[in-house]
């Protein structure tokens, strides 16, 4: 059943506006949308210059600004100004969707203008999220437990039909999906170390699922492969290897670009395995700090190597590895009969945002001949900060690095890497030459085809968002958000140390944008140091926590560590985030938290 366009409030822009309890909603999309146009035209105008403003540049500013005039004052009218009448074949009637189908959508016969009702609909949808996602006045979250959402809530069901819902429900589903969500784009969700929407890397997002291709080979992905080269030279060049070195791959996920390094490094040194499997393999030991993340572990577990084999280095107070204990325990192990061949060394550890010591981690390894890895995932986008980018010094010694710019740089979720120093290690230890894929004589240069590089067959193309995010910022804009994300914590930890209520875990300044401490009530500060009060502190931290959550106005993490109680770990990554949102956490976490 096509829409007319002009029937259901369509402007020359080729946008639905749609009224009733939504207008308020649709009016800043309306006006964001608007904008954007009128921006965009007014600057091509701009950059006509001395040479004259062709005819039909004035003609179409003036539509974009009759536009902008006709639709916000309909959008702004009480009641629903587009609803018609007539339910003819041409109606738009606020029932439309609730008479069709996906089946009706393209590629069905006649299924464009549906499709494009749809889409716009979606999309008005979309941008409601965003607007309400930026506006602080909203909540991160609408908190439900599990078994409510599994319930159902309000129309809003998990369960799967037998027979097709229609276009209708899958919008209010979607509309529910969002609400029932978690805004991570919200300036007060500190909860995690990815967060934040970057426009220009969502609409790469969408490009890429537009596309809806698969990026092994050249022959069916050929610019993203191109792109993929383009980012990952890039990459490794930031790091500081020269450019006959230097190989990687987009992976999902940190966890897995350090199995990837485990994996490589046991290849490098015992490439038997890939043929004879553990059998050709000596008992093997790897290191890794008490701070660095579970997944060196996890990697050894589903490697084969076993986590017994993964030994743990002492850190400072600081959470930095201490390269003295490294030595000792590569010796410890030597002597016991394990054969080391791998040191995870980590950039921006998980909880304190520390910074391991490369250099001299480099210089050990070198010594006893050992892989060294750099897990970047959370600290690599330093590496864009001429101010910050002292804290990576030594990793161009790596062999092999982790950087996960869905973290620091903001690219949507996932966007993980591999950089690995040695080229052609990554395709000697996967390749498997699959023909169906991989044919020798195809008519392209066939290195190309990357796939046979991967542990995996399919794989996404990650690649297109952070590319058109590094087209629109350039190097230097990522410089200016990761910036002023340290900023924010820097901010935090000066207030920490100027308010009695609250106590910094470490005292020195945060090397990252982490920033950990605990929320001190009036008893618990009178109380003696001593395992009361960590007690007290251990419980007292989850129930702000559980607080915050049911009142849904700002979202931060929290953890034990070794010995310590529950403490808050506050982590800036998005630039939305400003120092008038570090306050309200503060005060917001003194005010749930006063009477406990």
């Amino acid at each position: 059943m096509p829409h007319q366009s002009h029937g259901c409030g369509s402007s020359s822009l080729g946008l639905v506006v749609k009224g009733g309890d939504e207008t308020e909603d649709i009016v800043d999309a309306v006006d964001i949308l608007l904008h954007l146009q009128l921006d965009t035209w007014t600057h091509v105008m701009k950059g006509v210059g001395e040479r004259g403003i062709p005819a039909a540049l004035v003609t179409r500013q003036m539509e974009i600004r009759r536009d902008m005039s006709e639709l916000l004052n309909w959008s702004k009218q009480d009641g629903d100004p587009f609803k018609s009448t007539e339910q003819g074949d041409g109606g738009c009637s606020a029932n439309d969707f609730s008479i069709v189908h996906g089946k009706d959508l393209l590629p069905a016969e006649n299924g464009e203008e549906l499709t494009k009702h749809f889409l716009q609909e979606l999309l008005n949808i979309l941008l409601a999220y965003i607007r309400k996602s930026m506006n602080r006045s909203s909540k991160v979250l609408d908190f439900h437990h599990p078994h409510q959402l599994k319930e159902g809530l309000e129309g809003f069901s998990l369960e799967l039909p037998e027979k097709p819902d229609n276009l209708e429900q899958l919008l209010v589903d979607c509309r529910n999906t969002l609400k029932y969500g978690v805004k991570t784009a919200h300036p007060r969700f500190l909860n995690q170390l990815s967060s934040g929407l970057d426009i220009i890397g969502l609409a790469g997002e969408w490009l890429t699922s537009t596309a809806n291709t698969n990026i092994f080979t050249f022959e069916v992905a050929p610019v993203f492969i191109l792109m993929e080269e383009v980012i990952l030279k890039k990459m490794q060049s930031i790091i500081g290897w020269s450019e006959e070195e230097g190989d990687g791959i987009f992976c999902p996920g940190g966890t897995i670009s350090n199995l990837y390094s485990i994996l490589l490094a046991r290849y490098h040194f015992f490439p038997k395995v890939k043929t004879e499997g553990m059998q050709a393999l000596p008992r093997l030991a790897l290191f890794t700090s008490t701070h660095s993340h579970y997944s060196i572990k996890k990697s050894a577990a589903v490697l084969g190597i076993g986590t017994d084999s993964v030994i743990a280095v002492n850190c400072d107070e600081r959470g930095k590895m201490i390269p003295a204990e490294l030595e000792s325990s590569i010796m410890a192990a030597k002597a016991k009969g394990l054969v080391p061949f791998y040191v995870n060394a980590t950039a921006g550890t998980t909880v304190y945002g520390a910074f391991d010591p490369f250099t001299d981690v480099a210089n050990i390894c070198e010594k006893w001949n050992l892989w060294m890895h750099i897990d970047a995932a959370w600290g690599g986008g330093l590496l864009l900060s001429k101010k910050h980018k002292i804290r990576l010094q030594g990793i161009e010694k790596a062999s092999s690095v982790t950087w996960n710019p869905h973290k620091m740089m903001g690219a949507p979720l996932q966007c993980s890497t591999i950089l690995v120093r040695q080229k052609g290690l990554l395709e000697a230890c996967n390749k498997q030459c699959a023909e169906y894929l991989f044919q020798s004589d195809k008519p392209y240069d066939m290195s190309y085809d990357t796939g046979d590089k991967t542990i995996q067959c399919g794989r996404h193309v990650d690649v297109f968002k952070l590319w058109l995010m590094w087209k629109a910022k350039g190097s230097e804009g990522f410089e200016s958000q990761i910036n002023h994300c340290l900023e924010n914590a820097e901010y935090l930890y000066y207030k920490l140390k100027s308010r009695q209520d609250f106590q910094l875990v470490f005292q020195s300044k945060p090397e990252h944008s982490n920033v950990c401490f605990w929320y001190m009530p009036s008893r618990v500060r009178n109380m003696s140091t001593g395992p009361d009060r960590d007690r007290e502190l251990h419980s007292i931290t989850p129930k702000i926590k559980a607080r915050l959550m049911e009142k849904g106005t700002a979202m931060i993490g929290y953890q034990p560590l070794g010995e310590k109680p529950n403490f808050f770990r506050c982590v800036f990554s998005n630039p939305a985030t400003l120092k008038q949102d570090v306050d309200f956490l503060l005060d917001e976490i003194a005010s749930l938290g006063s009477g406990l």
